[in-house]
């Protein structure tokens, strides 16, 4: 096989060469030579002229196209020879910064060996049929630019590394480096180049790590494509017009990963079962540059409790006891767990513990009391200011107390939690925040810097299952992170948002659709109990569909559950078939595949003092993950670009100006909005997204939004006029596709899109006197009867202008008194054919003032501010004094 990629452009390409002769082992060739069109074309030529079965035979062709995809997922051996695996379908679910984030649609695995020395086995296809039942199209994504493994701080923390530093990294990687043609006229270029950084992904979130590891040093990278699985979900809210983009990231960790029962709490690692680090990004999309745009993010994460547990499911109880296997009186485990929060997070590291404190029964009071106690014992060896923060708080008495409001419980705990770790943002205080600050804005946590402020520390909420509870309480901190985030970007005054705005209801069904997605990974149903059942507001309906997926999820852990386990540790390379031992489906658990001490003894045993890992304290409460040391830097991979090179365009990167887009296709104007969507339709004189609205004031039902879309189809034209939806196999190309270009198409229907049904011709009067509404409804004022003589005097110079441009002979235009508004408007022909409408015109004149005013403006869009004069704070101290003092 010769697998040809390019760029999206299609200006530059690279060629593997996969061997087919060998039964068992993977034989890659890579050349690392960049192609242009014409030489790809050539050496395709060439191997296809010499592929043939007779010189100089037209009709048979040497070489034909197997596939067209997007990506490589990997390569994987059973018992017999490699396969690949290829993304052949591709959804694009949200844009950061320009960089898009794809879903995978579709997938392809191709037998590598010829069928002539392909040697069989029996076993192979009870193999690839367990392989196939991980569903690599439900919820796992990718990004060609962006790594996805890391949190927004940390790429552009990196970003911002000291130029002396990144100069010298480039010239060990580039005496390092065995690649030929990598720095290929670079030396010429003088002033022009650009570094660029690549950064190692964080390989706990990484799904196809270990399908990549037998190529990983032979090709190049630019052919890795890493995948992480869990949710991406993106929307805009639009405040006054301006767009800025919410985006929820969550990466599931592929360690210790698996089904609700089968696996709990922690291995002998650290790593803990359904481990989910949840990313909330903001950005004001109007400026797409990470250098001179305005981004914002707050991560937090969910993980089973940090112990030797589990749950028999043998017992057929829908509670199955929980059982400590082990006892851990150094807490062996936690310590293992905690640091790696405290070298990818920082300090202070907050748990908040939502299971069951007062109980009849003993049950989920078991993991409260190790938990404390494990926690207790760590916190004996760290200095006191950055000690692991324990919150136990009882969720479902809160629920069951008519007395108490949960979410409001929960409000003061997410400020507290908020204030202590403080938020990522890229941009210094803005100066209305310095001159009028917030109370609460003062006391905010955090690292700040002379770029913007830093998120130091984590929240890890858990509760037995880590799904409901915890979801509802995630969306709260969120809820609450969301309000400073939108502060620092000056977008709302105090850093506070309210229930029943349309910011909230758009930002509440992002966190729904993510926690109902988790939930299936992991428990095998949808959310139980959501944000509107521990509001007390959720109708009566609702408890039926909380019975249904009680029911499912039951289901689901009783049978299936044993065979996607199989399947998860299959495609994760947990398991590594093998002839000489026992088949996956012989084992009796999976234990000692996940417990590595069980099957060999440690050669090193961590300290019960000092159980951290060296140099983390030395940095806290900053993440050591993100501190310029010689350790990190080694993590990364510098290169000098030409600062005109494609691979680092960004505008035409995201613009494509190379293909024929639609607006109505276009991916920004398909994702879910706050304005179309939530925003009521007669708003009257406030159309604000953080006005609070009455219950039934809104664009749609965030519950019953699932159930229609699974009937209806997004379709932004008008019913009349509306085509048929496309199809699946118009989101991207297909294999049989020979044009070898990226046909996909970015405007299908996104996950979370908002549906509105494709009604008949017949209905198309009632539909006008629906949308036709009077304009004191929509603008909340009259229009005056008469307009003003200069309105009118206005207006007739436009209907003039636009008669003069289409039915006069300027040529043989004469001046008069009676047409004395011909003076007005005085366009030279320049061709001197009569029919012509070309007119030369002369520019208005400006005033060297409003030039020096439009310059600056384009400088301050490409981030060079300039300084502030005496003068401006006196007029801006003066404005601030007569608006609000």
């Amino acid at each position: 096989y010769f697998l040809v990629g390019s760029n999206p452009a299609e200006t530059k390409y690279r060629v593997l060469k996969i061997d087919r002769t060998e039964p068992k082992d993977l034989v890659i060739i890579d050349d690392k030579h960049v192609y242009t069109q014409q030489e790809v074309r050539e050496l395709l030529g060439r191997l296809d002229l010499g592929n043939r079965t007779k010189i100089g035979q037209k009709g048979s062709s040497g070489l034909s196209r197997a596939v067209s995809a997007f990506g490589i997922v990997g390569f994987v051996r059973f018992l017999e020879g490699y396969y690949i695996v290829l993304i052949t379908k591709r959804r694009k679910m949200a844009d950061i910064g320009g960089h898009a984030i794809y879903k995978i649609e579709d997938t392809n695995m191709i037998y590598i060996p010829n069928d002539s020395v392909r040697v069989t086995h029996p076993d192979e296809a009870r193999y690839l049929r367990i392989f196939q039942n991980v569903d690599l199209s439900s919820n796992f994504y990718f990004s060609y630019s962006y790594d996805l493994s890391h949190s927004l701080q940390y790429n552009l923390t990196v970003l911002r590394m000291p130029l002396e530093t990144l100069k010298t990294e480039t010239t060990q990687t580039r005496q390092e480096s065995f690649d030929i043609f990598e720095d290929e006229g670079l030396s010429t270029q003088g002033g022009n180049g650009v570094f660029g950084i690549c950064s190692k992904p964080y390989e706990k979130y990484v799904w196809n790590g270990k399908l990549l590891e037998a190529v990983r040093n032979t090709v190049h990278r630019d052919w890795l494509l890493y995948i992480i699985h869990g949710f991406c979900g993106q929307s805009k809210l639009l405040i006054y017009g301006r767009p800025i983009y919410v985006t929820l990231i969550a990466r599931r960790s592929s360690k210790f990963a698996g089904t609700r029962f089968l696996k709990r709490g922690a291995n002998c690692e650290g790593d803990v079962a359904n481990e989910v680090e949840t990313e909330q990004i903001l950005y004001d999309a109007s400026v797409m540059s990470f250098s001179a745009g305005s981004y914002s993010s707050y991560v937090q994460v969910r993980g089973s409790v940090p112990l030797y547990w589990s749950q028999d499911i043998s017992t057929m109880m829908p509670k199955p006891p929980i059982t400590l296997d082990q006892a851990d009186p150094f807490a062996h485990v936690a310590a293992l767990h905690f640091d790696q929060m405290l070298q990818r997070f920082g300090s202070p590291i907050i748990i908040l513990n939502l299971v069951k404190e007062r109980e009849k029964r003993k049950h989920e009071r078991i993991l409260s009391e190790e938990l404390v106690a494990a926690v207790t014992y760590l916190n004996q060896f760290l200095p006191p200011e950055h000690a692991i923060i324990y919150i136990p708080w009882d969720m479902a008495k809160y629920t069951k107390s008519k007395l108490c409001n949960v979410l409001d419980r929960l409000n003061v705990i997410a400020e507290s939690v908020v204030k202590k770790t403080g938020f990522f943002v890229n941009r210094p205080d803005s100066y209305c925040s310095i001159l009028r600050p917030d109370e609460k804005w003062n006391e905010l946590g955090g690292c700040v810097v002379s770029t913007g402020r830093l998120q130091t520390g984590v929240l890890r909420t858990n509760c037995v299952d880590c799904l409901d509870r915890t979801n509802t309480a995630q969306f709260m901190v969120g809820k609450c992170a969301l309000a400073y985030q939108l502060y620092s970007l000056g977008l709302i005054d105090k850093p506070n948002l309210q229930f029943d705005t349309d910011a909230v209801r758009l930002f509440e069904e992002l966190y729904e659709d993510h926690g109902d997605t988790l939930s299936l990974q992991y428990g095998g149903s949808q959310l139980v109990h959501r944000v509107k059942t521990y509001r007390k507001i959720a109708p009566w309906t609702q408890h039926s569909k909380d019975i249904m997926q009680t029911l499912s999820r039951y289901y689901s852990n009783a049978f299936s559950d044993a065979d996607r386990q199989d399947s998860i540790n299959l495609f994760l390379g947990v398991f590594k078939p093998s002839e000489v031992k026992p088949h996956l489906w012989e084992l009796p658990t999976d234990f000692y595949l996940h417990h590595k001490n069980t099957l060999s003894l440690p050669q090193t045993r961590q300290s019960y003092t000092y159980w951290w890992t060296t140099g983390v304290l030395k940095h806290l409460p900053l993440p050591f993950d993100e501190v310029t040391c010689a350790e990190n830097r080694r993590k990364l991979t510098v290169k000098k670009f030409h600062k005109y090179e494609e691979e680092i365009d960004i505008h035409n990167e995201f613009f494509r100006p190379y293909e024929l887009s639609s607006f109505d296709e276009t991916f920004c104007l398909a994702m879910t909005n706050s304005t179309r969507d939530f925003m009521p339709k007669n708003v009257g004189i406030d159309p604000s997204p953080f006005t609070v609205r009455k219950p039934d004031e809104t664009g749609k039902s965030v519950l019953g939004n699932k159930n229609n879309r699974e009937e209806t189809v997004l379709q932004r034209k008008t019913a009349a006029s509306a085509p048929p939806p496309p199809s699946e196999e118009a989101v991207s190309s297909s294999s049989e596709d020979d044009s070898g270009t990226d046909k996909e198409d970015e405007g299908a229907v996104s996950q979370r899109s908002t549906p509105v049904k494709v009604t008949d011709t017949g209905d198309n009067t009632k539909i006008t006197e629906n949308v036709v509404q009077s304009t004191k409804d929509v603008y909340g004022v009259n229009l005056s009867d008469i307009p003003s003589e200069d309105d009118l005097a206005i207006y007739a110079r436009f209907v003039q202008l636009g008669q003069s441009q289409h039915k006069q002979d300027k040529c043989s235009q004469q001046f008069s008194s009676k047409h004395h508004l011909d003076r007005v408007i005085n366009l030279i022909p320049i061709s001197s054919f009569s029919q012509d409408n070309i007119y030369e015109v002369q520019p208005p004149r400006v005033d060297r003032k409003s030039i020096e005013i439009f310059h600056a403006h384009i400088q301050a869009g490409r981030g060079n501010m300039q300084p502030l004069g005496k003068d401006d704070f006196l007029m801006y101290r003066e404005y601030i004094r007569n608006r609000y003092m």
